[in-house]
């Protein structure tokens, strides 16, 4: 079996699982719903992070909660539900960089986020690389599109159809991003890594 395919049946075994603790989660399972959380929340709170920046942990808080209480309302399997999740960490974000600036206060500086889908071997090198913050620090400064792709495919794990249906876009225009924005940040590694 060559990488690729074991990364693939790794991911679709990941996947499996979190389908069917979502599945006992939304019958009343605790220990199912913690299962779920601990799979989806690390990736989802990297996504915001590189949205709002420090706020992120009580931005993807708001947004656990929200994703709490609609449970029983979702229908999909385990990579639908990260996208799902990942739809309402977004939306939380957004209504919490409107609020930022319409407050009297300096907003933090908004992140242009990210739409990746390039190569597995441009991600993990991006990614391994550099630290989580020096890496979402690099991807603030891609355009918005190309920084929101490459967030929720490379932190959140979402596949290209999910990933446009979070941002409302063709599947092909988020490959495209994200594979712009990876080569980007492959540039600025390779160009201050030195």
């Amino acid at each position: 079996m060559s990488e690729g395919a074991g990364s693939r049946a790794s991911a679709a075994l990941r996947d499996a699982r979190l389908g069917a603790a979502v599945e006992r989660a939304q019958r009343g399972d605790e220990d199912a719903f913690a299962e779920a959380y601990r799979t989806v929340y690390p990736g989802l709170l990297g996504y915001v992070r590189g949205l709002v920046g420090a706020d992120a942990e009580d931005v993807a808080a708001e947004a656990w909660l929200e994703i709490a209480r609609d449970l029983g309302r979702f229908r999909g399997d385990g990579p639908g539900f990260r996208g799902w999740t990942a739809t309402i960490a977004r939306h939380r974000a957004l209504d919490h960089l409107r609020r930022e600036r319409s407050r009297p206060r300096p907003a933090p500086v908004e992140a242009d986020l990210l739409d990746l889908p390039a190569a597995a071997d441009t991600a993990g090198e991006a990614l391994e690389a550099l630290s989580t913050e020096r890496a979402l620090e690099l991807v603030k400064g891609l355009p918005r599109d190309q920084a929101e792709a490459v967030l929720l495919r490379v932190v959140v794990g979402l596949d290209g159809p999910t990933a446009a249906r979070v941002l409302d876009k063709r599947p092909g225009a988020v490959r495209s991003a994200a594979h712009r924005g990876l080569k980007r940040l492959a540039r600025e590694i390779r160009g201050k890594g030195r």
